[in-house]
């Protein structure tokens, strides 16, 4: 597990830790019991999931399957033991045998290298998978987050709605208004309940699919979130993600590994191609040999003659038909193919590190407009529509429709921040590996905060 905690650590600033004893689980229970005392931050969030989820722990169960095949195949061929007795009417043979296969031995320091390359493997494999559950759990939190951030947006334009509506009501009663403009009042105010309604069910959805990854069930689901998303973030300046990506993408590092390793058995396969297998049979045979006569006094005797021989046999497969043309020419077709897919792969690393800092910097200043523009004019125009209702110089229609579409442009920013803080959990990955979605984080999330009218 080292390697594994040193790549978390590093990559990710977390711990992972293997559940095998009934008192690391209860430790690991109360560290994830102190978090959960709290409102839970995103990386809080990935702690907790590394801690609890069970499918990260069966890879390191499956690591452990790989380390005892390592072991297994580091160590010398077990010799063969065979004994046979035959009897005849007066005969008796014993033939005791031990066979060791001379390939095996011979091979064994290039298939220990092999097994442990295929174990580092393993293990390259197993923080690919620590990784993938950090991305999806931390993006997971953000659309969690934002569905409770969007649903105290629609709760607090419900609550100003109510208050309009009532107002309209009192002043159709008194015949100042006409009954169109008091069904448009009260059409709106019905749509913003469906639509807390629809993110209210999205914000449960979210936070059980949260709930999921972080591995949680019974009381352990009693955890908080906060009610908004963090703000951006100062913007760092990226010098160039395509040359960080092709050092530390574990994925890539899985497939030069793979080519090393195919590299290996392709020299073994050259090794050995005349010859499969060579056993080496010591085998000694002893035999008795009952031979009838008769003593001095005229009775019946047997007679036992001892007989003890001595083999040495050496046994070769001949390749008449097959002189292991067809294996080398597999390893190397096996072994361009690796080739292949780790060129394809280090040109789809640098695509997805652009295509990430792309949808990074593109989420980070459309957030940025929003806060920095749109919701500062939205605000100017609520005030100064109010004030010129209040001094007779529009009517409450435009006041409402003012009202309706501060309340889009609040929910729009909530969406974009949102999608910025999936953007940059892509970005991250798209340098180290794991959990890539494949695409901005607009794209890759659903539309939270009850249907598309609020958000888009």
């Amino acid at each position: 597990m080292s390697a594994i905690q040193g790549a978390a650590s590093a990559d990710l600033g977390a711990a992972v830790e293997k559940v095998d004893t009934i008192e690391k689980g209860a430790a690991l229970q109360s560290r994830v019991n102190q978090l959960r005392k709290k409102s839970l931050s995103a990386d809080a969030a990935v702690q907790v999931a590394l801690f609890k989820n069970r499918g990260l722990q069966a890879s390191f169960n499956e690591l452990g399957i790989a380390e005892a095949q390592m072991v297994a195949a580091s160590l010398p061929p077990n010799p063969r033991f065979s004994i046979a007795r035959t009897v005849a009417r007066f005969d008796l043979e014993i033939e005791r045998q031990i066979v060791g296969s001379i390939f095996a031995l011979a091979t064994l320091p290039a298939r220990s290298e092999i097994a442990q390359d295929r174990f580092r493997i393993a293990q390259s494999r197993t923080a690919e998978t620590v990784m993938k559950l950090a991305a999806d759990t931390r993006r997971q939190y953000y659309r969690s987050v934002a569905a409770s951030h969007i649903v105290s947006e629609l709760e607090s334009a419900r609550e100003a709605a109510a208050t309009t509506a009532e107002l309209i009501k009192r002043l159709g009663e008194s015949g100042a208004i006409n009954k169109l403009d008091q069904a448009r009042d009260f059409v709106f105010y019905a749509e913003l309940g469906a639509q807390l309604a629809q993110a209210r069910v999205q914000q449960r959805v979210e936070r059980e699919r949260l709930t999921r990854l972080m591995g949680l069930w019974g009381d352990d689901t009693r955890f908080s979130l906060p009610g908004r998303l963090p703000g951006l973030p100062r913007l760092n300046t990226v010098r160039d993600a395509e040359v960080e990506a092709l050092k530390r993408r574990i994925d890539l590092k899985i497939a030069r590994a793979d080519l090393d390793l195919l590299a290996k058995s392709l020299g073994l396969a050259e090794a050995t191609r005349f010859v499969s297998d060579v056993d080496l049979l010591a085998k000694r045979t002893t035999a008795k040999t009952k031979i009838p006569g008769v003593d001095d006094e005229g009775r019946p005797t047997l007679e036992v003659e001892r007989a003890k021989s001595r083999m040495l046999e050496l046994e070769i497969e001949i390749p008449i038909y097959d002189f292991g043309q067809t294996r080398v020419a597999l390893a190397q077709e096996t072994y361009m193919q690796a080739a292949n897919k780790l060129a394809e792969k280090a040109v789809n690393v640098r695509s997805e590190a652009r295509e990430a800092y792309q949808a990074w910097r593109g989420t980070y200043d459309v957030t940025r407009l929003y806060q920095g523009r749109v919701l500062p004019l939205r605000q100017v125009i609520q005030q100064e529509s109010l004030l010129m209702y209040n001094g007779m110089l529009i009517d409450v229609t435009q006041l409402i429709s003012d009202a309706r579409a501060r309340t889009m442009s609040r929910i729009a920013a909530v969406n974009a921040l949102r999608d910025f803080w999936l953007a940059d959990t892509d970005f991250k990955h798209a340098l180290i590996g794991g959990g890539m979605s494949g695409g901005g984080g607009g794209a890759a999330s659903a539309p939270a905060g009850g249907g598309e009218a609020p958000g888009h």
